[in-house]
């Protein structure tokens, strides 16, 4: 997969990592609708993208602990099992105001790569049933496509089922 930009000048943290990891990527840049209902399904159908390709990167609290899990958009996070995943006993989401405050991030542009304070990461492990998954490259209307098992190295992600239909 060659490395493309279709956006020039749009180098976001998420980019930069996996441009220096030297990691093949591409990215995907379309036009953000701000009264979509959901980024992620936004993503797929505008990208053209089946949903259970794209993934959304969500921020959640385990034992008090913020902790990014990773899921198809095609799917809901399981917190118990998010827990359960961080060694935790219980898990619930994190309040958007610290999930952008740490990820340096904008919700519904959180991309699991590049984050200010690089967060605990679980990767649902349907992301192995595909060559290629699609995150948030850090902006809302840009995704980043990579192997998952590249984007489970660079974020130390742990790979667990984590999504529930």
């Amino acid at each position: 997969m060659a490395k493309k930009n279709r956006r020039q000048g749009s180098a976001t943290p998420a980019i930069v990592a996996a441009t220096e990891a030297g990691i093949p990527f591409e990215t995907h840049a379309y036009e953000h609708d701000a009264a979509a209902a959901s980024f992620g399904e936004e993503a797929a159908e505008a990208l053209g993208v089946p949903a259970e390709r794209v993934f959304k990167t969500l921020v959640a609290e385990v034992d008090g602990a913020l902790t990014v899990a990773v899921v198809p958009v095609s799917a809901s996070l399981d917190l118990k099992a998010l827990a359960s995943a961080r060694g935790g006993k219980r898990a619930v989401m994190a309040d958007p105001a610290a999930a952008e405050r740490t990820t340096g991030y904008v919700r519904g542009g959180i991309s699991p790569l590049g984050q200010r304070k690089p967060l605990p990461t679980v990767l649902d492990t349907s992301a192995g049933e595909h060559p290629t998954i699609c995150v948030s490259a850090g902006r809302r209307g840009l995704e980043i496509e990579l192997a998952p098992g590249d984007l489970a190295a660079l974020t130390g992600a742990v790979l667990a089922p984590v999504a529930r239909a």
